[in-house]
């Protein structure tokens, strides 16, 4: 249905016709496009949220250490609260580790990885998309121009030119702009928070195989030194099957010892260097830029001790992925007014004013002038059922986005979880590994001993050494296990952004 009015006046009242359009062009979007108010925008988005109920506190809480670790990390200001009961600071939660190229790693990578960067022009998409739907509650004004050579049979040539300027407007008077422009603003805020978010994951990404990447390298050192023994021990077999004080079945085991522990040492290079070249890709770097990497050697680092944990609700306030879940809903929500405005009729104002004459110098007469006012509504009567069925659909979207946000909100609970168990696991776990290792070390050197003497046979020394070795390269694996956990319980509890220094869109 079309319903228009359309008038052409005299030329002395072009100047106030025109007057009439530009000033209802003008004004009218102030007034159609009123922004609701913000307790009503709260009220709706804790309305489409689905209802849960977070616990009280956590299930486990880390507990301190049976003994302390005996490496301890040069001081850095880790930027942690001195408060014994105020939770942890985890915005630089890598910085706490004390290592500084741990420090110069991440905050690389945070400037030149990829998956960053496609996450800042993400952001950019949605900020432009969001200023399309903005630029939709304004009119439209466009400028033509034309000339036209006819003739029709034997009469003479005519000539026409035109000029003018048209202006259309859509006072959305059903919402429809209205709810586009939110969807598009919900959408602007996910693409930020996802930018944060993978900006997190990366600060753990890159933490994680640092620490990989030191764990190798003192299994790399432990097995050398074992290496080291274990060929001393070769060494003496030798010249007791020259006296005669020892069987050749002796030095044939002292042999393979030796080289299964050889056989590691590539396997543990092959690691290494993987893991260096995974660290420089992170970093938007070459895998050749890896090489200073692997000429440094230093031992894994230990987070500092003493993390206390917030409420689980403050917890999950200061994660990126819910918060950009969050914003998912509330895109959906508008989504659904958007296609349940569009099935309203719709009201367009228009208006131009041009020039038309038979020769150029005509243009400038005062009877050349034109000018035109349209108002039109339009409906539509019969669609099939498309527009409701729109609705439906969108309606389906925004319950898929509350079933994501739920289940991101669940996972986010499980993940704090998980790395408190594995942290109190491998805290225990190291300090008896400590013990271990420590009394492997005390039997195999006593073994040496006593074989050189005479003392024992040859099968006690190959135990223990095979002890110490596994003893001291499990206790390292676990070491930079319990580093991987702290890191993995900083990324559960939101780390590596601030929420409130984050710009704005």
């Amino acid at each position: 249905m079309m319903a228009s009015i359309r008038k052409t006046r005299t030329a002395g009242h072009a100047g106030r016709a025109l007057a009439g359009v530009a000033l209802v062009l003008a004004l009218a979007p102030g007034w159609a496009t009123a922004e609701p108010t913000l307790a009503a925008r709260d009220d709706a988005s804790a309305a489409a949220l689905p209802p849960l109920l977070l616990p009280a506190q956590w299930s486990q809480a880390p507990e301190p250490m049976l003994e302390p670790v005996p490496k301890q990390m040069p001081a850095v200001d880790t930027g942690r609260s001195s408060s014994g009961s105020a939770p942890t600071e985890v915005a630089l939660w890598w910085r706490g580790f004390g290592d500084r190229e741990l420090m110069a790693r991440v905050e690389q990578a945070l400037q030149a990885n990829t998956s960053v960067r496609s996450a800042l022009a993400a952001l950019e998409q949605a900020r432009a998309l969001r200023d399309v739907a903005q630029a939709g509650r304004w009119p439209e004004v466009g400028a033509s121009a034309s000339v036209q050579r006819s003739r029709s049979g034997d009469a003479a040539v005519g000539n026409s030119w035109r000029a003018g300027l048209d202006a259309a407007w859509d006072p959305d008077l059903a919402g429809r702009q209205r709810a586009g422009i939110s969807a598009g603003e919900a959408e602007l805020q996910a693409a930020r928070y996802g930018l944060e978010q993978a900006r997190v994951e990366l600060a753990a990404e890159v933490a994680l195989s640092y620490v990989e990447l030191r764990g190798l390298q003192a299994r790399l050192a432990i097995a050398r030194a074992n290496l080291a023994a274990q060929q001393d021990t070769l060494q003496i077999t030798d010249w007791r099957v020259q006296a005669g004080l020892a069987s050749s079945l002796d030095l044939e085991q002292a042999r393979a010892a030796t080289e299964q522990t050889r056989a590691q040492i590539p396997a543990l290079r092959t690691s290494l260097s993987k893991t260096a070249h995974a660290l420089a890709l992170l970093g938007g770097q070459v895998p050749a830029a890896s090489q200073t990497l692997l000429e440094t050697v230093r031992p894994v680092p230990l987070p500092p001790t003493g993390l206390v944990l917030s409420f689980p609700a403050d917890t999950l306030r200061q994660r990126a992925d819910l918060r950009a879940a969050e914003q998912r809903v509330l895109a959906a929500l508008a989504r659904v007014e958007q296609a349940d405005a569009a099935r309203w009729p719709s009201f367009q104002l228009a208006g131009s004013l041009g020039l038309a004459a038979a020769r150029p110098a005509d243009l400038f007469e005062l009877a050349s002038l034109t000018r035109t006012l349209l108002a039109g509504l339009s409906a539509s009567l019969f669609d099939g059922g498309a527009a409701r069925a729109q609705v439906r659909a969108q309606q389906a979207a925004l319950e898929q986005s509350r079933i994501g946000y739920e289940a991101a909100l669940l996972g986010a609970l499980q993940q704090v979880e998980d790395a408190l168990a594995a942290l109190a696991g491998d805290r225990e776990r190291l300090v008896r590994l400590q013990a271990a290792a420590e009394a492997a070390a005390n039997a195999e050197l006593l073994a040496r001993q006593r074989y050189a003497s005479g003392l024992i046979d040859f099968r006690t020394v190959l135990d223990t050494q095979r002890t110490l070795l596994s003893a001291q390269s499990e206790l390292e694996t676990t070491r930079a296990a319990l580093s991987a956990d702290h890191v993995r319980l900083y990324l559960a509890l939101g780390g590596g952004w601030t929420p409130d220094a984050a710009p704005q869109p």
